[in-house]
């Protein structure tokens, strides 16, 4: 008889994590979001301050088969044609099928910068650049500005908050949560009440306070790191009170009692021990409060506290959706909210599937 396999403890991990569907859904989705954001400059068709002269330009169709029913291999995109609305005064569009314009891939265009490293002028796709024309996938805003190209910009933004902002709050909570529950005692009670200070204070109109901080004055990347850290500040709570919780647990354990015996210090003893023994749990925190600071960075760029232009994300695209009669008249606008639900949905798949997977119960069940 064949011996069965003994499973080791990461094995089981990885395996219960990828039994959960929708968990490899979110990394997929997730994985597809940030290639986006990283490589925006290549993929979109323009830069994200390019004006033109088609405003409010509805969502474009990329065509394989033209209005006689011919198929091109080669895919299209029709011209257009402007008139003004003789009752609202709005621009209208119609297609132009008399003017075709085939949509190549590598495409020279305007030029764009990867992250400083290099610049280049080659685009993923999109029509020639002297096409009388435009290529606008998601339709454009006020300004004449590609949406699709804004919303890939954007990103950039709002979910690298999110990153940025967690490592930070993370690094705080941890070290704060792990002072507070290894030494316990007065230190660990002000450690707490102050915590349930801060806790006690709702946390929006906190965030608009903070972000009133921020002088309008500022450059778009100093307003940048100026949002992530009033939204780390006010995000290492909970993570302390987590930490803390596991690490009154750890702290009589062998291995702990074992380092003070041999003379180490209490900061050793934190870092080098306690930290890496709830680093499982910090990842799947730190995942499950992505969304929460994303949405934070939305809502203050929503309301026009956060990000400011030339620089776009999220929630600042968005904005242009405030009023009911800008989503009746260009519903294409609430698209960078599509981007959000998406962003926020997935990282909570996520960290529920790693929570799943770490779980002790449903591990030691496993063969």
């Amino acid at each position: 008889m064949e011996e069965k396999k003994i499973l080791t403890q990461r094995q089981k991990m990885i395996y219960a994590f990828f039994r959960n569907k929708l968990g490899i859904v979110a990394i997929i989705t997730l994985t597809t979001l940030y290639l986006l954001a990283i490589f925006a400059g290549l993929i979109s068709p323009y830069s994200m301050v390019k004006m033109h002269k088609y405003r409010y330009l509805p969502p474009m169709c990329i065509h394989f088969f033209d209005h006689e029913g011919h198929f091109h291999i080669v895919p299209f995109a029709y011209g257009l044609k402007q008139s003004r609305n003789p009752v609202t005064f709005a621009m209208e569009y119609k297609t132009d099928f008399t003017k075709v314009y085939p949509i190549h891939l590598f495409v020279r265009g305007e030029e764009w910068s990867f992250f400083g490293l290099f610049n280049s002028h080659l685009h993923l796709f999109g029509i020639e650049p002297d096409a009388k024309s435009m290529l606008a996938l998601f339709g454009t805003d006020k300004y004449g500005r590609d949406l699709f190209s804004r919303v890939l910009y954007g990103g950039q933004v709002s979910m690298s908050v999110g990153l940025i902002g967690v490592a930070i709050s993370l690094i705080l909570g941890a070290i704060i949560g792990s002072i507070s529950g290894y030494f316990g005692g007065t230190v660990d009670m002000i450690i707490q009440r102050v915590i349930e200070l801060l806790m006690s204070f709702p946390r929006l109109p906190l965030w608009l306070a903070l972000s009133m901080i921020i002088p309008p004055s500022w450059p778009s990347t100093w307003v940048y790191f100026g949002v992530v850290t009033v939204l780390s500040l006010l995000g290492w709570m909970g993570i302390a009170r987590v930490v803390r919780g596991m690490v009154l647990s750890l702290r009589e354990k062998d291995f702990v009692l074992a380092a003070k015996l041999v003379g180490q210090s209490n900061s050793k003893i934190i870092l080098r021990h306690i930290i890496p023994n709830v680093s499982g749990y910090l990842i799947v925190i730190a995942t499950l409060s992505i969304p929460g600071m994303i949405l934070g960075e939305s809502a203050l760029s929503f309301l026009g506290l956060g990000i400011k232009e030339p620089m776009a994300s999220w929630g600042l695209l968005l904005s242009e959706s405030q009023s009911m009669s800008s989503i009746s008249l260009h519903p294409w606008l609430m698209i960078p909210g599509i981007f959000i639900v998406i962003t926020v949905l997935a990282f909570t798949f996520l960290g529920d599937s790693m929570r799943d997977a770490l779980d002790p119960y449903k591990i030691a069940k496993m063969s």
